[in-house]
């Protein structure tokens, strides 16, 4: 073997770095936050990055040390028999996972420095190995018989993986081909049409508005594509078996995964301020319109994310992941289909520790159907799997309209009686044998209730307590959520609040402050996802917030131009001008002077301000100093304090001549422009009077 590709392998802890194809030079990097992570993977263990990511309040640190990661893929079958190639393996957020579940993981980074932070956060895996380099280069050397064969934000990237004419079909068929006949290749990535890229985030990759819906036609070296997008490259790469699932709100920190069998229903799109890396404006209320998409069957087109299984599809058709808090209540609950027809709901232990949670869950159906026994409350019966709540528990599968949609129905229709009798009936059951059953489902929300007929289905009850809770504290919980899902909702307020439960204001906020320490009971000491956006700080702009601004600045940052033809200045004879200003400060602008003009006066706003003047120029005269006449007070630097609501500065012209100005207006308070101005008057005083009596003792 020539020297250029002689195996060259290292160990950092148990993971083995391969660098027979790593040219000696990183060609990607983010820069110094890379150094950051590389010494938070060297010297923390992982169980500490939680609290190390809520410390740094950091994008990349979050994405790429944030647990919740692995959702994406935790849904997938993995066994420990599987062989798994990870391409684009980054900084490990995945590969840790899938050491965990799978036999051996092969990794691919071109990047020297990531993979390093890769090794080190899980360098007690004796089964990874990480390959460095390009991944041309390594290809045609890796073997045919994976059984996953996975591009986790990676695919967008096939035209600088790739190249050539038709770089993302061909990457789909090199990839494809490592896989072994019934094997996966699972391809997460975005969708260009993405909802959230309508409402006002921006392309994740350029960081751009509306870049990935307008085409791209700014350029770039990622590209995302649609469903049909996507099909279309499939169907040139001869790939014809496949399935396509929706994670929501996106593949990077997903919390649902829907499928094709399992789409989402009114009201469940709720979570959609997720702008962790930018800001971004609100355009629009993103959950009423996916309620709008969701009801004209419009779902996979607009689905923020794509995930994409080449193969056989999993038997798992929807999965919610309930892992951002505390490991002792961390779950997930999936709808598996057995056979065509035959599904049947399953709630895992996301930790060990959350195996008791489970048991008691199973003890809260007895108790609950215990206390609703004989009436049209059907409490969800549930199983041990295989004996053993390691397994996890099964559900039966209910149908029916969620209390929540049943509700949203009557303020579409404006139906308020039929609103009322849901609510009446609701507070009935809260209320049912609270006297004789020392049990309290505090879950018992509109979410978790599917009618179905006369039958009330209670599908979710995980927050049992085998104590007595006031039903109007249950009661509130359930109506507080549901004012939470948008403006119609929220008008709902006073009625639920007030008129039914009879609280006041401050029990209100009392209540409200309730419902968020419970909150914060469930996800811990560490920050939610939720939390992590706040922290990080990059805001939201909501639409009318913005046009209110756009309507104030239309009204403030006007200049005037008044035009003396000889007889003085007039209201008559001027001309507003909009849009001179940049940053609300710097003020440019340019004007034909009229042929009949003698004089020009300039009013460059209407609030208190200091002016610089960096130049004013009429035809080929620039003004200085001496020849501008102004309402303000000149300074000793050469600014001027304007300390009214309406500063103007005057010049002599020649007309038919074009007038340009370039000055800084930086706005005063009332009373710091009155005071500058005063102190500047006292300080001329005080020159001239030192001046005349110097004058006086010469003479």
């Amino acid at each position: 073997m020539a020297e250029e590709t002689q195996v060259r392998l290292e160990k950092i802890g148990s993971v083995t770095m391969d660098y027979t194809y790593y040219t000696g030079q990183d060609l990607y990097s983010d820069g110094d936050i890379e150094d950051k992570m590389l010494d938070i993977a060297m010297y923390n263990p992982p169980e500490d990055f939680p609290k190390i990511i809520e410390a740094e309040r950091s994008w990349p640190v979050f994405y790429h040390f944030s647990p919740l990661r692995t959702n994406i893929i935790d849904w997938i079958p993995f066994r420990k028999t599987d062989k798994v190639l990870e391409i684009g393996a980054g900084c490990g957020a995945i590969s840790g996972a899938l050491a965990r579940r799978a036999g051996s993981v092969t990794c691919i980074d071109l990047s020297k420095k990531r993979s390093m932070v890769n090794a080190y956060r899980n360098r007690n895996a004796d089964n990874i190995t990480i390959m460095v380099g390009n991944f041309k280069d390594i290809e045609p050397h890796l073997d045919e018989d994976y059984d996953y064969v996975l591009l986790i934000g990676v695919f967008e990237y096939g035209q600088a993986y790739i190249g050539g004419e038709n770089p993302y079909e061909d990457f789909l068929r090199i990839c494809d081909r490592h896989r072994k006949l019934d094997g996966r290749l699972v391809i997460a990535i975005e969708n260009k049409f993405g909802l959230k890229y309508w409402a006002g985030c921006r392309e994740d990759h350029l960081g751009t508005y509306f870049s990935g819906i307008e085409g791209y036609h700014a350029g770039g070296s990622a590209r995302t594509f649609t469903r049909r997008g996507l099909e279309k490259l499939l169907d040139k790469a001869g790939i014809h078996e496949y399935s396509f699932y929706y994670p929501y709100p996106d593949y990077k920190f997903v919390t649902t995964i829907y499928s094709d069998q399992y789409l989402p229903k009114k009201g469940e799109l709720s979570n959609n301020l997720r702008n962790f890396d930018r800001e971004r404006v609100l355009l629009f209320d993103e959950k009423q319109v996916f309620d709008e998409i969701i009801d004209e069957n419009e779902f996979p087109l607009f689905s923020n994310s794509y995930l994409l299984v080449v193969g056989g599809a999993p038997n798992v058709i929807y999965t919610k992941f309930s892992n951002d808090r505390v490991a002792k209540w961390a779950i997930r609950t999936s709808i598996v289909r057995e056979m065509p027809g035959h599904v049947h709901v399953e709630k895992l232990p996301d930790t060990e520790a959350a195996c008791r949670h489970l048991l008691s869950t199973k003890q809260a159906c007895e108790q609950l159907s215990a206390r609703y026994e004989n009436t049209k409350i059907d409490i969800n019966q549930c199983t041990v799997i295989g004996g053993d709540v390691k397994n996890g528990l099964s559900f039966e599968y209910c149908r029916g309209e969620t209390l929540e949609n049943l509700l949203d129905e009557c303020l579409v229709r404006t139906d308020v009686a039929g609103f009322k009798s849901l609510i009446q009936e609701y507070m009935h059951w809260v209320h049912y044998n609270e006297d004789t059953h020392a049990v309290s489902n505090f879950d018992f929300i509109f979410p978790n209730i599917l009618v179905d007929g006369k039958r009330w289905h209670v599908i979710d009850y995980e927050w049992t307590f085998d104590r007595h809770i006031e039903a109007k504290d249950i009661a509130f919980r359930a109506f507080y959520n549901y004012t939470l899902g948008g403006e119609m909702r929220k008008a709902c307020g006073d009625l639920l609040m007030k008129d039914i439960l009879g609280f006041t204001d401050e029990e209100i906020r009392a209540a409200v402050e309730e419902e968020k320490e419970f909150q914060l009971r469930i996800t811990g000491s560490r920050a939610s996802a939720g939390r992590m956006r706040e922290l990080i700080g990059n805001r939201a702009y909501a639409l009318d917030g913005m046009l209110k601004y756009c309507n104030h600045a239309d009204l403030k940052y006007i200049t005037q131009i008044f035009v003396d033809y000889g007889e003085g200045f007039t209201e008559e004879n001027s001309v507003r001008l909009r849009d001179c200003f940049s940053l609300g400060r710097y003020l440019k602008l340019e004007y034909d002077i009229p042929d009949a003009a003698v004089r020009i006066r300039i009013d460059p706003c209407t609030y208190p301000c200091v002016v610089d003047i960096r130049e004013i120029k009429a035809g080929d005269r620039i003004y200085t100093a001496d020849v501008i006449e102004v309402n303000g007070r000149w300074q000793e630097c050469g600014s001027i304090v304007f300390d009214d609501e309406d500063p103007n500065l005057a010049i002599d012209v020649v007309g038919g001549s074009h007038l340009s100005v370039d000055m800084d207006v930086l706005e005063l308070t009332p009373a710091f422009a009155r005071q500058l101005v005063q102190t500047a008057v006292k300080e001329n005083f005080v020159t001239k009077t030192k001046g005349f009596l110097k004058t006086k003792l010469r003479g």
